[in-house]
């Protein structure tokens, strides 16, 4: 009995003792639904909209903004680039500082052809298990590597590590002049052991392409490299067109009506 009381004891003091963050952390999710309309995220868009984060392009044009998650390099990011740049697509890459030190040549080419480099902090640590300043040096950290070696010397955007955040990692980052930036579309393409052919990775986008989505891909993957091209023509086809996040931040900053060129 005695034991029983003192583990109480212990557990009650290690759990007064954690930091308040640690007792909510959300795992990013959505309602997929395949009638291509944007996916419902319940209680997070009050969130989202408390401290300026996006999963989505609500305005119901038919725009889309492709982004990749860049921890490490498989071989397949030129080619990805190529397409890219071939097809005049404007991408964002959330990137770790593993990827910048090990690529540092893709980093200045996706730089030097249009693209944004976005932040997915240095180490791609939990960052709700963070105080404020351990954030802020991870994101720091970052963006003084990506600025030491291309002409992008600062940073907007911020796609937590895992996908998971609570309210003071988004309130702490929004003061930090960082933008989450979710998804609104995704699948399970970043196992590499796991791919299932060029096919599946077009099908899994074009069933849940929407109107202003976000696209989150992973550039490890060799299904999304092979289907890339295809998806785009395809996507262009049914009149989507391709936007930088910088144009989905103007668009929301600009007054309701105002014409975007």
């Amino acid at each position: 009995m005695k034991k029983t009381i003192s583990l109480l004891v212990f557990l009650a003091f290690f759990y007064v003792l954690l930091p308040l963050n640690t007792v909510h952390a959300y795992g990013w999710g959505y309602s997929k639904n395949s009638n291509h309309e944007i996916p419902d995220i319940g209680s997070y868009q009050a969130l989202l909209d408390e401290y300026n984060a996006y999963y989505v392009d609500d305005s119901g044009e038919k725009v889309l903004y492709v982004t990749f998650d860049n921890g490490y390099e498989q071989g397949y990011t030129d080619e990805i680039l190529d397409v890219l740049k071939e097809e005049k697509v404007p991408a964002t890459f959330f990137v770790t500082g593993h990827y910048v030190k090990s690529k540092p040549d893709l980093i200045k080419r996706m730089v030097n052809e249009g693209h944004i480099i976005g932040n997915h902090s240095y180490h791609h640590p939990d960052f709700t298990i963070m105080n404020k300043q351990a954030i802020q040096k991870e994101v720091e950290d970052l963006e003084n590597a990506v600025a030491e070696l291309s002409d992008q010397k600062e940073m907007m955007y911020l796609r937590p590590p895992r996908g998971v955040f609570n309210e003071d990692t988004l309130k702490w980052t929004n003061e930090l002049g960082l933008v989450h930036i979710f998804w609104s579309l995704a699948f399970i393409d970043w196992n590499t052991d796991g791919q299932k052919g060029w096919q599946y990775a077009y099908d899994q986008i074009m069933d849940q392409i929407h109107p202003g989505a976000i696209i989150l891909l992973h550039a490890v993957s060799s299904d999304n490299a092979k289907a890339l091209k295809q998806v785009v023509k395809d996507l262009k086809e049914e009149g989507y067109t391709f936007k930088s996040l910088d144009h989905l931040m103007l668009k929301n900053q600009l007054p309701q009506g105002f014409p975007m060129f």
